[in-house]
């Protein structure tokens, strides 16, 4: 195997399946990159139990000449090593040459490395995907649609099924949904040309869908989408990204939401989140208590409180106010999370009591909603 290629575009594909590595992988092959030199480009490989990734650079890539291949071969490299090594090259240009002894030559200007290679027979071979449900997202819409739901998943091993999100697809509308059990983050999208394809409860790892969020590009190109019963591959221009679901039922939580509410109330976002954040100074930094009551029709009142260091009170006007007098507690952290990805100047609050769940979404559009447990103070 002998090739030249350009440095940045190296680089920037060596990052990209280096999110599939772990250090503590079961296999220690699966501690390095797999590279394959062909006629037409070259593929990079990483992977570990959970997500595999695969991106291609082609030889050609509209005017640009990417890699030049003088010779096809395949070997497998310490991640580890030879991400750092070829990010730290002085020239544009890298030359990798591989030798029969499993050692890979790397040059670059004066500066040149020898690294001891793998078998690549010895690199397990990427699952193959059997016919599922396939439909195509734009890239942008994958991307908000990961955004807004991924920061509510659990991060605590005990129930693993929360530590996905679920995605279910009927009439042409995929739904994605996040809970931890203290909140829960709700996403809706239409899906056009998606022919007869339905599914549930198919739960994706929530650290697989943030480091396909990392790798995708913001463009108007599209993914396809394949889900199978056990795995989902994501396809987008030279990448592919496959990721096994999780195993278990994921929660009814289209019970969770309240059908009725006692207060409604519409108010600014980016108020109400900056007056969270100054609450959020003296709160006890555990339970990030915040406790808000409605003052009159048109204000409410913020506040926060730890004995031992003192009082916080703010005041936040309402666009508008309906039903019963308000007071509640809750997780300031779990609303701003929130707050920061509705994208909406006003937000929506529906309150069914002091110690129920209440429902905030997007005062102008109802795809997206989020739920919250209140705080017990007392």
């Amino acid at each position: 195997m002998k090739f030249t290629i350009q440095r940045d575009v190296f680089v920037q594909n060596i990052q990209h399946v280096s999110k599939a590595i772990s250090s503590r992988a079961t296999l220690p092959i699966l501690t390095g990159i797999k590279i394959v030199a062909f006629d037409d480009g070259i593929t990079l490989t990483g992977s570990d139990s959970d997500i595999s990734i695969e991106a291609f650079i082609p030889a050609e890539d509209g005017d640009n000449s990417n890699v030049d291949i003088e010779r096809p071969g395949a070997v497998v490299l310490q991640a580890k090593y030879f991400a750092d090594i070829i990010k730290k090259l002085p020239e544009s240009t890298v030359e990798l040459t591989l030798n029969d002894q499993m050692v890979t030559k790397i040059r670059s200007g004066s500066s040149e490395f020898n690294l001891n290679g793998q078998d690549p027979d010895d690199f397990p071979r990427l699952p193959e995907v059997e016919e599922g449900s396939q439909f195509t997202l734009k890239t942008d819409l994958l991307k908000a649609l990961i955004k807004q739901t991924a920061f509510a998943v659990s991060t605590a091993e005990t129930r693993p099924i929360l530590t996905g999100i679920h995605w279910g697809m009927e009439s042409e509308k995929l739904m994605c949904t996040a809970t931890d059990s203290h909140r829960l983050a709700m996403r809706e999208a239409g899906v056009e040309e998606s022919g007869d394809v339905e599914f549930t409860n198919v739960v994706i790892p929530g650290k697989s869908l943030t480091e396909l969020s990392k790798i995708l590009d913001d463009s108007e190109e599209t993914v396809d989408v394949t889900v199978t019963d056990n795995q989902v591959l994501f396809k987008a221009t030279n990448l592919l990204f496959l990721s096994r679901l999780l195993d278990g039922n994921y929660p009814a939580t289209k019970n969770m939401i309240p059908s009725q509410s006692k207060t409604n109330i519409q108010v600014p976002a980016k108020q109400l989140m900056a007056a969270i954040e100054r609450a959020l100074l003296l709160s006890d930094g555990k339970n990030n208590v915040v406790n808000l009551k409605s003052l009159n029709e048109n204000e409410l009142e913020i506040t926060s409180v730890t004995p031992e260091v003192g009082k916080v009170t703010e005041s936040v006007s309402c666009d508008a106010f309906e039903g019963e007098e308000l007071r509640i507690s809750f997780n300031g952290k779990n609303i701003i999370d929130a707050l920061r990805v509705i994208e909406s100047q006003d937000v929506a609050i529906q309150f069914t009591g002091a110690m129920s769940p209440f429902i905030m979404r997007p005062a102008d559009r109802d795809y997206m909603l989020h739920l919250f447990s209140p705080v017990r103070t007392y």
